[in-house]
């Protein structure tokens, strides 16, 4: 609007009906709101309409400390859409505990960026960023509990509902070289405080057997040379367990490197991979020094002494603490704490190419 057509608007303000200033008061209020509000245009979310079932909630306070995580919900609303049925045709509805509500215009449904994600109705989000900062760091939950201000079972909860989307992020295929090998990790009851099979140790402790026993855990690593890594928690070194853990991620397209497991090396067998046995450690052979399974030997290397301060994990949640440390090798330097957000949102890291 020019100068001339705001003077003759402002000069009719007083001949206004109530009615009039009312609508005008809610129609400036709705303008400001989408003004300040910035739109998702990759998700195609539109600007609410004047109506009055579609009026825009008058937004509350918005916390510095919690800009991480509006910034992250809204980029999960970017990638996924509607968490109900998946459509993209969005538009803002309003505004609630900070964060941005949008309304489906396929399903009709209202939601935020929160919902469907294992944060959905976790409290405090204005430190959310401090547990994603002391998630990157892999703290112990007495100094993340201290970094938080938070009490140590509420950052126990938070780290768990902070892993359950990571855990189950994991590239849905291998490409070209694929090095595969299981390592053991002894197992644990850590938390549980009755009914134990054994004696329980302290800070880990050590097993009562040397060598292999059912005291310790399997646990299958397959990686790429593009730095693409998938893992599982074995129930038993068997061909099954490793065919359940790899079938459709590694095949018949793949070179797989292995030391010759029996059931890494029967599971190849029965899918039809081209195999290379080498001989333990891994090293690659003279006439094919491209062949080898140093990469995933020292993969191993990195978790288990990155797991070294938790001092023992509890196996029933060991599936969780290797998305922890897969989704820490595949954000690589990149260690931000919106990326890290947005992974326990649900949002892949590990479909990107590592080191």
């Amino acid at each position: 609007m020019d100068g001339e057509a705001f003077e003759v608007w402002l000069s009719a303000v007083a001949e206004l009906t109530d009615q009039q200033r009312s609508e005008g008061f809610r129609a400036l209020a709705l303008a400001e709101a989408r003004r300040k509000e910035p739109v998702a245009a990759d998700a195609g979310i539109m600007p609410c309409s004047a109506s009055g079932s579609a009026e825009l909630a008058r937004p509350g306070p918005r916390l510095p400390e919690a800009e991480p995580v509006t910034a992250a919900a809204e980029r999960r609303v970017a990638v996924t859409g509607c968490p109900h049925c998946g459509g993209r045709r969005l538009q803002r509805w309003g505004q609630s505990h900070g964060l941005p509500r949008y309304r489906c215009n396929g399903c009709r449904r209202s939601f935020n960026g929160l919902t469907g994600t294992p944060l959905a109705r976790l409290r405090k989000k204005d430190r959310w960023a401090a547990q994603a900062e002391a998630m990157l760091a892999g703290e112990s939950l007495a100094k993340a509990a201290k970094r938080c201000g938070v009490a140590a079972s509420t950052a126990f909860r938070w780290r768990h509902r902070f892993l359950q989307a990571p855990a189950l992020d994991k590239p849905t295929k291998l490409t070209g070289i694929v090095e595969a090998d299981e390592t053991f990790i002894l197992e644990s009851f850590k938390g549980k405080r009755s009914d134990l099979p054994r004696p329980a140790r302290k800070r880990g402790g050590k097993a009562v057997k040397r060598g292999l026993s059912r005291e310790q855990i399997p646990i299958l690593v397959a990686r790429d040379r593009t730095g693409h890594t998938t893992d599982a928690v074995l129930p038993s070194l068997s061909r099954a367990a490793v065919t359940a853990a790899l079938d459709g991620v590694v095949t018949g397209d793949n070179q797989l490197c292995c030391d010759g497991g029996k059931a890494i090396v029967g599971f190849a067998r029965r899918q039809a991979i081209a195999c290379s046995i080498l001989p333990k450690p891994g090293g690659p052979r003279p006439e094919a020094p491209n062949l080898h399974i140093n990469n995933v030997n020292a993969y191993h290397g990195r978790l288990k002494e990155w797991l070294r301060p938790f001092h023992g994990v509890a196996t029933k949640y060991l599936n969780r603490y290797l998305g922890w440390r897969r989704s820490l090798e595949a954000l690589g330097e990149d260690r931000e704490q919106q990326r890290w957000l947005g992974a326990a949102l649900g949002i892949s890291v590990c479909q990107q190419p590592t080191r």
